[in-house]
């Protein structure tokens, strides 16, 4: 398999790092950023839309689930091939792989947009570049110290996302005094609970299928997990409820607390949403929650990306020398690789920025032929 200095790729993860490590990939610029864009486009009733892509992935991660018991040793790409063959495999491991990497540079120039709330002087390719660089370091660790790290990240933002909820429904209800405490007024009025129409919940649709992408990262962990067909199933189960809540209880919140037509696409709406409340110091301690929950997100998409490349070299689709394992069991040469396309994603930064982030958002809705391919195979 190449020359290597390692032997193979460690089983290290385990289920408490796969099921976070999946939720730091979901839980990132989507939602923290990208929901001022499907609020925008279907009021309150953006919902719906999150619902609707909730139960799609629902079937999704079971199948994935249950092919992991019927086919141990093997992860998401192993599954395609086998059921549709080298050519289609091909095709679906490069597209994978620019989905990840796309989601990936998305994560860190959100991220340098972040930082720019409290450094607006700093450019964004900047920011951007600081951010890519920490996240290249990360995954130059074993994936037992990778999985670790990860694992405290995404606990940072699903308790972030916790707290939000809680400190939300206070606000709306009046239990916690704010200058103007909305009840559920913002949900009727300014246009209604579906202010652009049915249609609009479909419009919004690509977008939250972007902010759910990252869940199938489940199906790549496969072959660096401890006993992996009994403790997936588990995972699965768990995991989907909390990915569903900690997508809606929050635009519930957000849509509570400001009118849908008066949120800015410049910062993150959980951002404004506690600057609009008036309480001290909440924008700041949220805007740093922020910048680890989409840091957490490209560390998940660098991982996920790394994953796919190498499986490619090993089934001879990618070329032979992005199967080398350093001592840590990392793939190196494809962890080169992508470095070099994220930095020169954060360069996107000095080039464009007033619609970048909305161009970018269209890249990853290829998740909707994966789920594709793996909800066919499954059947």
């Amino acid at each position: 398999m190449g020359n290597t200095d390692g032997d193979s790729l460690q089983k290290k993860l385990r289920p408490r790092h796969i099921s976070l490590m999946a939720m730091g990939g979901v839980i990132g610029t989507g939602i923290f950023k990208g929901s001022s864009e499907t609020i925008s486009l279907a009021g309150p009733g953006v919902i719906l839309s999150y619902l609707f892509a909730g139960l799609l992935l629902l079937v999704v991660m079971a199948a994935i689930a249950e092919m992991a018991t019927v086919y141990p040793n093997r992860n998401m790409k192993d599954f395609v091939h086998e059921a549709f063959g080298e050519r289609v495999s091909f095709i679906m491991g490069w597209m994978y792989c620019f989905m990840w990497l796309s989601v990936c540079v998305i994560e860190i120039i959100a991220a340098g947009s972040f930082l720019q709330y409290w450094l607006p002087d700093v450019p964004l390719w900047v920011l951007s570049l600081a951010s890519a660089a920490l996240i290249i370091l990360i995954n130059m660790l074993s994936v037992g110290s990778f999985g670790e790290i990860e694992f405290w990240l995404a606990g940072i933002k699903i308790a972030m996302i916790l707290i939000f909820i809680i400190l939300g429904a206070c606000l709306i209800f009046g239990i916690i005094q704010s200058p103007n405490t909305p009840y559920l007024q913002n949900y009727t009025s300014h246009g209604g609970f579906l202010p652009n129409g049915w249609t609009a919940i479909f419009s919004a649709l690509l977008v939250v299928t972007f902010s759910y992408g990252g869940s199938e990262l489940i199906g790549l962990t496969l072959t660096e997990t401890e006993n992996a067909e009994k403790v997936l199933p588990k995972i699965v189960r768990s995991f989907m409820l909390r990915i569903i809540l900690f997508f809606t209880l929050p635009i519930l919140v957000i849509c509570g607390l400001i009118p849908w037509n008066q949120l800015g696409g410049e910062s993150s709406p959980f951002v404004q949403v506690l600057s609009s409340t008036g309480l001290q110091g909440a924008a700041h301690i949220m805007n740093f929650i922020l910048v680890t929950a989409v840091l957490s997100a490209a560390n998940s998409g660098i991982y996920g990306a790394t994953r796919m490349l190498y499986s490619m070299a090993s089934a001879g689709e990618a070329p032979k020398g992005l199967v080398k394992i350093s001592k840590k069991g990392i793939p190196i040469n494809t962890l080169k690789l992508c470095a070099v396309i994220l930095l020169a994603g954060a360069m996107l930064g000095f080039f464009a920025q007033d619609q970048l982030f909305r161009i970018l958002l269209l890249c990853p809705d290829l998740w909707l032929f994966s789920y594709g391919y793996v909800f066919v195979f499954h059947n």
